[in-house]
């Protein structure tokens, strides 16, 4: 159980700003099988930013509630997944090689494609939640994240990792036992239950092709995926994740 609670907070603690508790021990090995929670941290994210939509909705207009609450998805999470898209529309749009493409997304710096993606993924992400009833926001929120990263956490099982030096991010070049893959599974997929009605689980299909249509593009271009093909991933997964919702409210039910 302890070691269990260690890669819990290891995963944690890489997905978001929650400091590494000082009581646990910290093992590189860790890294890799913290993989498994990257949905319940996700439900965590999408756990807390309802509560701050919720709070700055009780004092502000609906507009400035949602972006209050978007603004500290980014703080929480430390704009990792929204790095990770960067790097993805840098190398992706600017590089015409496998190498060079790995080269651009290794590069901290920021270049054009970086910055009219990050703009279009932020409006679209706002105007999405903006467009969602303040009742549902919250719950919608939490499901979000949790199954736009469990998406993203299965890459690790179903393509290559593309890099062979070390990176800036962590190596997932090993794959989710079979056990830990069905974990993650479940739990991505459980926080749908919120919602209350059983026709928005349509919602993974739309996501996961979303997810299927990225991966053959990484494996086009670079083979595989990296770090940044992840965050770019779980960013894609949960924005297709908020237009779905809309169609089903708007033409299912």
């Amino acid at each position: 159980m302890r070691k269990e609670i260690e890669i819990f907070f290891t995963g944690l603690s890489f997905f978001t700003r929650v400091p590494f508790p000082k009581w646990t021990r910290f093992k590189e090995e860790y890294q890799y099988e913290a993989i498994k929670y990257f949905p319940i941290s996700g439900a965590i994210i999408g756990g807390l930013t309802g509560l701050v939509f919720y709070l700055a909705n009780m004092f502000f207009p609906f507009n400035l509630a949602v972006m209050l609450s978007m603004g500290f998805t980014v703080l929480f999470t430390g704009a990792l997944h929204e790095d990770g898209f960067m790097d993805f529309c840098d190398g992706f749009g600017g590089g015409w090689t496998r190498d060079r493409i790995l080269e651009i997304m290794k590069d901290s710096l920021i270049g054009a494609f970086g910055v009219t993606g990050i703009v279009f993924l932020v409006m679209t992400k706002f105007f999405c939640q903006y467009s969602i009833s303040a009742t549902h926001l919250p719950l919608i929120l939490i499901a979000a994240h949790s199954v736009s990263r469990m998406f993203a956490a299965t890459l690790v099982n179903t393509h290559q990792y593309a890099r062979t030096e070390n990176s800036k991010a962590k190596d997932y070049s090993q794959k989710l036992s079979t056990k830990n893959l069905i974990f993650t599974i479940i739990t991505g997929v459980l926080p749908l239950a919120l919602l209350g009605n059983i026709k928005f689980f349509l919602i993974l299909i739309p996501v996961y092709l979303s997810k299927i249509l990225l991966g053959r593009y990484f494996n086009k271009w670079i083979g595989g995926f990296t770090g940044d093909c992840i965050g770019a991933t779980q960013q894609v997964c949960e924005i297709v994740f908020y237009l779905s919702y809309m169609v089903i409210i708007n033409q299912i039910l």
